[in-house]
Parts: C-alpha cells; structure tokens; sequence
C-alpha cells in the first residue's frame, strides 16, 4: 500500500524558489514577528515556518503567546492574538546565507515602510545576523535593541533564529527569550489584538500540495 505524501518532492522545491509567502499582517498588531526569508518547504507550502523542525510556532506555544501549538496552515489565526509575521526578504531560498547584503538591505527598507503603515506595538527580528546586515548594526546581539534604534518609533527585540538549522538554541531557550521580551514590554501572553480590523492577505489564499 502506498504511503500517504507528506511533502514535496524535489522539482516542487526547485519551483518554489520562484514563489513568496504573504503576510500575515494587519493594524494594532501587538508583536509583528519579521523572519528572514522563506524557506523552500515554506515557500511549497504557502506558510510561514512550515518546514518540519523549525521551532517558530513551538517556541510561540511554550512562551504561552498561542493558547495550544499551531499548525503553520493556522497562521492566520495569529492576528486575532495580536500577532503578525512578515520577511525581510521575500525570495524563498534553500538557505538564508543565500541572500545578499543587497537584498537584506532593502529588505531593512521595505520592513521600515511596513512599521509606518502597520505601527505595531514591537518588532521582533528572528535571526541576528541578517539583522546586522539590514540595518547596518554590526554589533547586535540577541536581545532589546537600544531605543535609538527603533524603527520608524517601533522598538526592537531580535530573537533567535528557529531554523531547525540553528543548533545553538532549543525551543525552550527560544521560549524563555520569548517570555523575557513579553515581560520587558508588559505584553500579556494571548492577549487579543486591539483592533481585528487587519488585512491578513495569506487567508484566502489555499495552501498548495495540503496542509504543511
């Protein structure tokens, strides 16, 4: 009997490369969560952080922001807590060390004209490195951002990258990092947004090749 599919297969992979993955993003937001870019396996499935292993919606479930695990092909649901997701940069790579200072850069750019249109309440940067790049900030490290570097009047908090990639942190220690910057802010974990006006622009839009 043959095995159910559970993911893509190569060409599809190869083809995603081709594809972006749409905000999930609206007005009143209380944290506005800003990856690197998508994955392939994120970029095949229509979702954000859908490659099996990636620690994103983990870490946001044990931090106690989501009130169970969600599915990447729930993203959506996330406005209704609050909480948005966008990318620096929206070409979908096998890797984020495939982008170039360039793009990191006006991907910076592209990013401060969301805050100004968006104004959520926090930034959170997943992924210091290619923060340092995008906004010229050698010296970064995980953690708040000093005030004079908020964006567009947005404070910054940059998390971990949860790339099952990156081995230095856990879901845990990406969930402590979570609950630290919620705190600093006095950001109740699975508050609703202020406003459920938002235009989330991925929820119409069906995943292909099924769930992530």
């Amino acid at each position: 009997m043959r095995k159910p599919r559970r993911g893509p297969d190569a060409a599809e992979l190869a083809a995603a490369r081709a594809t972006t993955v749409p905000d999930v993003i609206g007005p009143g937001l209380t944290i506005l969560f800003c990856g690197i870019n998508p994955g392939l396996y994120s970029a095949w499935s229509g979702h954000h952080f859908a490659r099996p292993g990636n620690r994103f919606w983990p870490a946001l479930h044990a931090a106690s922001l989501t009130p169970r695990l969600l599915r990447p092909a729930e993203q959506h649901l996330l406005l209704d807590l609050g909480l948005g997701v966008t990318n620096l940069v929206d070409r979908a790579t096998a890797r984020a060390d495939e982008l170039t200072a360039a793009e990191l850069q006006a991907g910076g750019q592209a990013l401060a004209a969301k805050l100004r249109a968006y104004r959520p309440r926090l930034l959170a940067v997943l992924g210091v490195t290619a923060y340092r790049k995008a906004f010229a900030r050698p010296r970064a490290r995980i953690g708040p951002q000093p005030p004079e570097d908020a964006i567009e009047g947005v404070p910054v908090w940059v998390l971990p990258n949860p790339s099952g990639l990156n081995a230095h942190w856990t879901t845990q220690g990406i969930a402590e990092e979570l609950r630290r910057m919620c705190a600093a802010h006095g950001i109740e974990a699975g508050a609703p947004a202020s406003h459920r006006t938002a235009q989330q622009t991925a929820a119409s839009i069906p995943p292909r090749g099924g769930s992530a």
